[in-house]
């Protein structure tokens, strides 16, 4: 049976305002959180319906990040991990993708460069590795690593099937957790380091996310994994802009700045303010939507999408989320003393938009991979 998503975001949300205070102390998203996001269907957004999944098309899943985000930073940071890592069933082997993707309540992550170890053993791999920013993982039901395949002598070596930096799926049973996520911004996000030694992956069990070619024929397959992922970081930072505004507006209309007979709302600051964010948010909506909207319409027509629709789904993304982190920050400002307190929903959301505007899919460096492009320089497009 099919289910609405996008719907069931907006109806969520509510319930996780209520809950980000638990989720913020706990610097992991709780159970009650997991299991409401999963009988949603938001850590599935891109299975196929093949294997149950909403199979949905980019501009929906990108929604519905956004609409748990304005709610609450960190549930739409893990729907986000969750939801463009499932973008990778159509990729895995049939057997693997319906082993990892099949069950209702699966919940994929992980850190996708290659940092862990692979060494090449009868029937697969032998992993070990640590990798940092492993946001959501300690409710995946896989976790993911990007791994190097090394020789004898240590040093990286390609497979003669071409294979040199899978993206591993590993069993949650093969992984530590370091509890080191103490952090200013997506506390709850659980995004705490993970390591594991000489774990089992069987042959297949893994994406070469950098040259892949999907198992399966459709648009959503034709993105790029690491463009849908940058769209998803910044459709975070739009929804964190979205739920600052309304917080925004109801703190404007009750505070009257010390000495001031006049209520914030009443202040020409105020309303400029206010107004500059609300354009922010809607014009880095429109203009990422807009891009990929154009890339969608090339691949349902069966085209692969161009250096130009790559290069502008990783601009829009990267200034979707830089602009609205300075938007956060000018809001937060403007609301003077009441935002300071741990208390206040303002504050997180603009804590959590200035760890969200440093993911490297969205740093502000990519300005310049974007510019070297559209200047048509000579650039190394790997990871776009």
């Amino acid at each position: 049976m099919s289910i609405d998503v996008l719907a069931n975001a907006r109806s969520l949300g509510p319930s996780l305002s209520d809950r980000a205070e638990a989720i913020e102390t706990q610097r992991r998203l709780p159970e009650d959180v997991v299991s409401d996001l999963q009988n949603a269907g938001l850590f599935r957004l891109f299975v196929p319906t093949s294997f149950g999944g909403p199979e949905l098309d980019v501009e929906t899943a990108v929604t519905s990040i956004a609409e748990v985000a304005r709610h609450d930073g960190a549930a739409g940071w893990c729907v986000m991990i969750a939801g463009t890592t499932s973008l990778l069933a159509g990729f895995l082997p049939e057997e693997y993708g319906e082993l990892i993707y099949g069950p209702s309540n699966s919940c994929t992550g992980g850190f996708a460069a290659p940092v862990g170890k692979a060494k090449v053993v009868d029937g697969g791999l032998s992993v070990t590795g640590t990798w940092e920013w492993g946001s959501g993982s300690q409710h995946c039901t896989w976790i993911g690593g990007g791994t190097r395949i090394l020789g004898e002598d240590g040093k990286s070596i390609k497979r003669d099937d071409g294979l040199f930096a899978p993206f591993v799926f590993m069993d949650p049973d093969d992984i530590e957790f370091l509890d080191n996520w103490h952090v200013t911004g997506l506390s709850g996000s659980g995004s705490t380091d993970y390591c594991t030694t000489e774990a089992f992956v069987p042959e297949g069990r893994w994406v070469q996310i950098t040259d892949a070619n999907p198992r399966l024929d459709g648009p959503q397959w034709r993105f790029p994994f690491y463009g849908v992922l940058a769209a998803g970081v910044a459709a975070v930072a739009i929804g964190l802009l979205d739920g600052a505004v309304t917080r925004f507006k109801e703190i404007a209309t009750l505070k009257k700045p010390q000495g001031s007979s006049r209520t914030l709302a009443e202040r020409a600051s105020g309303q400029t303010v206010l107004s500059v964010a609300e354009a922010t948010a809607r014009s880095s909506r429109s203009f990422l939507l807009d891009t990929l909207g154009t890339a969608w319409e090339r691949a349902t027509e069966g085209d692969s999408l161009t250096i130009e629709d790559r290069r502008s789904i990783r601009l829009a993304a990267c200034d979707a989320a830089q602009r609205c982190s300075d938007a956060l920050v000018q809001l937060g400002r403007e609301a003077g003393g009441t935002a300071i307190y741990l208390r206040e929903p303002l504050q997180k959301f603009v804590r959590d938009g200035q760890v969200a505007s440093t993911h490297a899919m969205v740093a502000q460096r990519i300005y310049e991979l974007t510019g070297r492009l559209a200047l048509e320089l000579e650039t190394d497009t790997t990871l776009l």
